[in-house]
């Protein structure tokens, strides 16, 4: 019961229709099982200026009741889908100019500060699964990985957190 009782679940857009020439900065979020984590992603996203979030097959549900609570509704507000075809779809994405980075604690990773110099016109930022990351495909398909250097004995960020900051760092 309730407002979100009565929401119609839709069919995912196609990717093809929601890469319009205004969509710049891409966010996909990979395997993140933890509805909290997806709400802030999306929170971050809206927040600062993410044009399109792409959630792939194995993705927690953004409608959850978590993460539109966690969102503070921002779930309704950027465009979003979930990807039929993972990684597959990321090829789609690259033959349509976007450079895509792998947020991944790699030996060949950049710093977060490169990625932000190089200015790419059309930019995915790819966050992986609480734990283990991203998987090994989607790191070899993946145009650069991108890591947020740490101090202090610290290994990494949570995910929802690693996303705002790359979001905040690469915003136009």
């Amino acid at each position: 019961r309730g407002a979100l009782a009565s929401y119609k679940r839709r069919a995912p857009v196609p990717l093809t229709d929601l890469l319009t020439p205004d969509v710049r900065r891409i966010a996909i979020f990979d395997e993140i099982v933890d509805h909290t984590n997806v709400g802030a992603g999306f929170r971050a996203a809206a927040a600062l200026g993410v044009d399109l979030v792409l959630v792939t097959p194995t993705c927690a549900d953004p409608l959850y009741r978590r993460s539109i609570k966690v969102s503070m509704g921002t779930v309704f507000q950027v465009p979003w889908t979930r990807l039929q075809s993972w990684p597959g779809d990321l090829r789609h994405l690259q033959d349509n100019g976007y450079v895509a980075a792998a947020m991944a604690l790699t030996d060949d990773s950049i710093t977060l500060d490169e990625l932000s110099g190089r200015k790419d016109e059309k930019l995915v930022l790819i966050f992986g699964t609480e734990g283990h990351g991203l998987k090994p495909n989607v790191l070899n398909q993946a145009d650069l990985t991108v890591q947020i250097p740490m101090s202090g004995g610290v290994d990494s960020l949570n995910v929802a957190s690693s996303a705002a900051v790359a979001f905040y760092a690469t915003r136009p």
